[in-house]
């Protein structure tokens, strides 16, 4: 630990080697969270925004993202206002809940790519993975320190930065309100403005909520289109801020709803598993073939036993079994 505080030190005063591919494994060199150094004054340029830049993520999401409606418009809605609003009071903060495979670090992954070129590869993007980066319970009090002093660096030397937390719901109890003051609705906390920064936090937590309440809609005969996020929002919300097994556990940053909107990935069906499919082995020059699709759906498994209606790793694996053909 007393190594990454002196690395994570020099990153701070922009020594050589801190900024380098974004990752859990950090760069060599920097031991810091993503592996990503401070963006230093005169490098690449950091990323204002712009109007075209919901209109690009609409194209991407609708030709990318399948089976989230809610997701789509929810996040649309959000980053276009943040990004036409001249004087956010606040930073963007989405929170993005659903089962694993369903989208959250795929979404995330395009959120960064259109706020700064390179994505997840920008020195301007910060990946943090709770299992990785804070993985000692005994550490709380060093790691508090460290993630102030990272998002205050970095933020002073691009205002736009990106930081995403990923495993929420792995995430200990209370560290998360570490950043509470950078969230709030402060114009300036010691000299720097963290008002046009942007917080993404990815969580298992409320899964079985969402996939209750998809399940419901589906047995009534309801579309899956026909969800709002009104049928999910609070009850969402609630859920994670009680889960003792959450990071969101009794957060400050819930209680004082600095969080603006708990985004819901609904889990996916079959027919969005086969357009999965169809999309990544377009992505690898491959001719889709009806037939490897439909041995590749049918390799997945689903849930409810008896009426399997839902993949129960969403996409994630279809990657790796697309490799056997």
């Amino acid at each position: 630990a007393a190594l990454w505080e002196q690395l994570l030190g020099l990153a701070l005063r922009g020594a050589p080697g801190a900024g380098g591919a974004a990752g859990p494994a950090g760069a060599p060199g920097t031991g810091a969270p993503g592996g990503v150094g401070v963006a230093r004054r005169g490098h690449a340029p950091c990323s204002s925004g712009s109007l075209r830049f919901a209109a690009a993520l609409r194209a991407e999401l609708d030709a990318r993202l399948f089976g989230q409606h809610l997701a789509r418009d929810v996040i649309l809605k959000a980053v276009a206002g943040f990004f036409n609003n001249p004087s956010p009071k606040k930073p963007l903060v989405l929170s993005l809940h659903g089962w694993t495979g369903t989208g959250k670090n795929f979404v995330s992954q395009i959120l960064a790519e259109n706020v700064h070129k390179g994505g997840l590869r920008s020195k301007f993007v910060h990946l943090f993975v709770s299992t990785l980066h804070f993985l000692r319970s005994d550490q709380i009090p060093l790691y508090t320190d460290q993630l102030q002093s990272w998002i205050r660096g970095n933020v002073s030397a691009c205002a736009r930065s990106v930081f995403i937390f990923d495993e929420m719901d792995k995430l200990h109890p209370g560290l998360i309100d570490a950043i509470k003051p950078f969230l709030d609705y402060y114009e300036q906390i010691d000299g720097i403005s963290y008002q046009r920064a942007i917080f993404i936090f990815l969580s298992n937590a409320g899964g079985d909520l969402i996939t209750q309440v998809a399940l419901d809609f589906w047995r009534s005969g309801r579309a899956r289109e026909d969800i709002q996020l009104k049928d999910l929002d609070s009850a969402l919300s609630l859920a994670v801020y009680n889960n003792k097994n959450s990071g969101f556990w009794r957060s400050r940053l819930i209680d004082r709803n600095l969080i603006d909107y708990f985004v819901p990935f609904l889990p996916l069906e079959y027919k969005h598993v086969k357009m999965c499919i169809h999309t990544e082995m377009q992505s690898r020059g491959l001719q889709p073939d009806e037939a490897v699709v439909e041995k590749v759906a049918a390799e997945m498994t689903f849930f409810p036993r008896d009426e399997r209606i839902y993949s129960d790793k969403g996409c994630k694996t279809v990657q790796s079994k697309i490799d056997v053909y």
